[in-house]
């Protein structure tokens, strides 16, 4: 689905990715792991369109997406949650979940399934974003994200600052989406046990650089925790 080909980004004279090559499939979680600095969220904010790269290919079902802007790549079906959140704080969750809608046909109501996947926000409609918990927020936008449709989700520290119960109900979405198979899911974690839980492949970057990859079943066997570890 997703297919990362040699790219390399710099930030003025500092060479950030240095021929980074990954792919992530329909149905499938792909975690990319590393310490602090290595790189990590400037590779999702170049696949995003947010940070140019230099040179190398990011493509989509085989079609080359690197020269897109940043609104026609969310066209062409990626969701992005970006470390943080930034959710709309004086928006209510309601109009939060309609930015989500922006590129789908006028009229479009929100999916009654990201009410199903996160029944908080239902309860909370009427109430301004700024008002969540760290945690509702972190569901409000990954179901804003969801809203679009999106054939790759790109989620960027989804439980950074977030209570365990939410860790949890988040994993739990994360799994259902990958179950379904007709998403592909890209997902940057610190929290090395979550990140184990769910991963089918993993990454780790070291350096702006690919260190290591494989199958998230020989995490253990490929002892990732210690590459990982501070």
């Amino acid at each position: 689905m997703l297919t990362v080909k040699n790219i390399n980004q710099y930030y003025g004279g500092s060479h950030i990715l240095r021929d980074v090559s990954m792919q992530a499939a329909l149905g499938k979680v792909t975690v990319i792991l590393g310490r602090n600095g290595v790189g990590k969220t400037t590779l999702l904010k170049s696949l995003m369109g947010l940070v140019p790269i230099r040179s190398g290919s990011i493509e989509i079902d085989g079609k080359a997406i690197h020269t897109l802007a940043p609104y026609e790549r969310a066209r062409a079906g990626i969701g992005f949650v970006p470390q943080g959140r930034e959710i709309f704080s004086r928006l209510t969750v309601e109009d939060n979940l309609r930015m989500g809608l922006a590129y789908q046909p006028a009229g479009s109501r929100i999916p009654a399934e990201l009410f199903e996947l996160f029944p908080v926000l239902k309860q909370m409609l009427a109430r301004r974003g700024g008002d969540l918990s760290g945690g509702q927020q972190q569901q409000l936008a990954i179901a804003r994200a969801l809203a679009a449709k999106p054939r790759l989700l790109i989620l960027d520290e989804p439980t950074e600052g977030i209570q365990p119960s939410i860790i949890k109900d988040i994993g739990r979405v994360i799994r259902m989406l990958a179950q379904r198979g007709d998403m592909a899911i890209v997902l940057v974690e610190q929290y090395y046990d979550f990140a184990r839980e769910l991963a089918d492949d993993y990454i780790v970057m070291e350096r702006g650089a690919v260190l290591a990859r494989g199958k998230g079943a020989n995490m253990e066997v490929d002892e990732v925790r210690s590459l990982v570890a501070i």
